[in-house]
């Protein structure tokens, strides 16, 4: 199970006790901001899409903001295409309602989006549909070892 591993992830760097593990669903921004009590732009949403070469990329992003395809095909030189649902846990290493940016299987290449950086701390799942952390934007950076960050956003600016 991912959860397992994102806590042994957590565990080596001394963070495990920053993991929430909750007893009600929080695979959604909304089911997530409730089991936390903050609002749902905190909420660290993972996207989860094929590249060009059919593999993955993980875009994390803020619970209000929503992919622009214009944007992200040029970041990305390919249309924004998700992941099916069966797709989701053999190529991420977690189900739906969990993925996160955390312990995933080489090759998948995680990106943050500009969206996240307005918060001090935000709440990206950590490897089930009933989990999160707490972290800054930059820990999360470092965290998830993303490849960069990219603008691919919309709806989220004031």
């Amino acid at each position: 199970m991912a959860i397992e591993a994102v806590r042994e992830y957590f565990s080596s760097l001394g963070m495990l006790e920053r993991i929430h593990e909750f007893t009600v669903s929080s695979a959604t921004v909304e089911l997530a901001a409730a089991a936390l009590g903050v609002e749902g732009a905190r909420i660290a949403k993972t996207l989860s899409f094929l590249d060009a070469d059919g593999g993955c990329i993980l875009i994390v992003a803020a619970g209000d903001a929503k992919i622009d395809n214009p944007k992200y095909k040029a970041a990305f030189s390919c249309k924004a295409k998700m992941l099916t649902p069966e797709q989701v846990a053999g190529l991420t290493g977690h189900e739906i309602g969990g993925v996160c940016p955390f312990c995933n299987p080489g090759g998948v290449r995680t990106y943050l989006d500009e969206s996240l950086r307005r918060f001090d701390t935000v709440y990206p799942a950590a490897g089930s549909a009933s989990s999160a952390i707490e972290l800054t934007p930059d820990e999360l950076f470092a965290l998830s070892k993303a490849a960069g960050w990219v603008d691919v956003c919309k709806g989220w600016q004031a």
